[in-house]
């Protein structure tokens, strides 16, 4: 595989009264140019803090990250970021919290060409309507469908979801699920997301890689999802390899979580 987005011996420590807390250690993990890949663990496994280094928000102790050919140092526009929780400006309307990256990084564009952008984005979620409201004034779930329209409309090299949907009802969240795999098809963009829900990782990735449990986590099992797409959600749940997948998963997280996989199998 061609990897267009690679990290190689990620490792993260951090300072301990007992000496260095070793939370990630030698993570090898290789992404082609527009596969969807989620990482799934035990709480507190390191998830999160790899998806941190990824979009240059926690520093790298060792090892690196090369996407599409450049090394990684800090963060950049280069990277979307999607967070449990939106972070919006409150102040700011929907379509004036879109804007503010659009602004930075479509600087050489027109005012009609930036307003466009904002616009479809979020009218693609369904906020066409609500462009002008603030957060207080939209449900949690409207406010996460402004951050990720946010970060499309950046049109980032990745996307980087941090459980993105962990926080909202099953609707909301299911429905939150097809606008995102929506715009991913539409845009094709790499992604890297971060969730402890098995049924979500198998309905939106094409590879699921399994993080032993820390501390020193690392790259356990990598389970390969091929349900055709675009997918939906019914047929995902009859395809006759969805509950062995599944079963594979839940196992993986209630036994071989701390057994170490070999340095030389992660892909």
């Amino acid at each position: 595989m061609k990897a267009y987005c690679e990290l190689f011996n990620l490792t993260k420590t951090y300072p301990s009264p007992n000496g260095p807390a070793v939370i990630v250690k030698d993570f090898n993990l290789r992404l082609a140019e527009g596969e969807f890949v989620t990482l799934i663990g035990h709480s507190g496994c390191g998830k999160s803090t790899v998806l941190s280094m990824v979009a240059g928000l926690n520093s790298i102790t060792d090892g690196g990250i090369i996407l599409a050919g450049r090394e990684l140092a800090g963060p950049g526009p280069d990277r979307g970021m999607v967070f449990q929780s939106p972070s919006l400006l409150p102040w700011m309307t929907a379509y004036e919290n879109v804007m503010i990256g659009i602004n930075q990084v479509f600087f050489t564009a027109s005012k009609q060409e930036r307003h466009q952008i904002a616009e479809y984005y979020l009218s693609v979620v369904g906020l066409a309507d609500a462009m002008e409201k603030r957060p207080l004034e939209l449900s949690q779930g409207m406010r996460q469908w402004v951050g990720i329209a946010r970060a499309f409309a950046l049109k980032p090299k990745m996307l980087l979801l941090d459980e993105p949907f962990g926080m909202l009802d099953s609707l909301t969240r299911y429905e939150l699920q097809g606008v995102l795999l929506e715009l991913w098809r539409k845009n094709r963009i790499t992604a890297l997301m971060v969730t402890h829900d098995v049924d979500e990782a198998l309905y939106l990735s094409d590879r699921v890689v399994c993080m032993t449990d820390g501390p020193e986590a690392e790259v356990g099992d990598i389970i390969h999802v091929n349900f055709p797409r675009p997918r939906n959600r019914k047929e995902v749940m009859e395809h006759p390899d969805y509950y062995p997948l599944r079963e594979r998963l839940i196992e993986f997280l209630e036994v071989h979580a701390h057994r170490r996989r070999p340095k030389h199998a992660a892909a």
